[in-house]
């Protein structure tokens, strides 16, 4: 398992640059008419200058893939239930998300700007935690059928 782990923290931190460079990409897209926006200003005042908040967000988009791609594991634990699994996957990737985001201007520095964050993420990780359930769900009746049919 912890070959696992250090496989998958390895293969993450470029996982999680590409990612975060494709959703800027798609930001400025939508919203930056016609610019590209690498990183929010608060980031870049923050910071000093632009390559230096480019540098930083790009490294903790890197951390952020390398999170997520490590505790993937823990839904490979088949002894652990459904709740165990998915209550320990949303603290690691929490402790992991919020910090990061607010390191890097995801948020806005304010009591009601952590809550509205916290409250979305809640909403995007239910969302993603119900497809894959049911297409997991759908998988294994599927996998149940062929069984049957192989039995008759």
């Amino acid at each position: 398992m912890k070959k696992k782990i250090i496989l998958r923290s390895i293969l993450g931190f470029p996982i999680g640059i590409t990612i975060g460079y494709l959703i800027t990409i798609v930001i400025s897209l939508v919203w930056a008419n016609g610019f590209y926006l690498p990183c929010v200003p608060e980031l870049i005042y923050s910071m000093g200058n632009e390559i230096n908040a480019v540098v930083l967000q790009a490294l903790l988009c890197g951390v952020l893939g390398t999170g997520f791609a490590a505790s993937s594991i823990i839904w490979e634990i088949e002894n652990w239930s459904i709740i165990k699994q998915t209550g320990i996957y949303f603290i690691v990737i929490s402790i992991i998300m919020l910090p990061i985001a607010y390191f890097a201007y995801w948020m806005e520095h304010s009591i009601v700007g952590i809550f509205s964050y916290f409250g979305i993420f809640i909403l995007i990780f239910a969302f993603i935690w119900i497809i894959r359930f049911v297409i997991g769900k759908h998988n294994v009746r599927r996998m149940n059928e062929s069984l049957h049919n192989v039995k008759d």
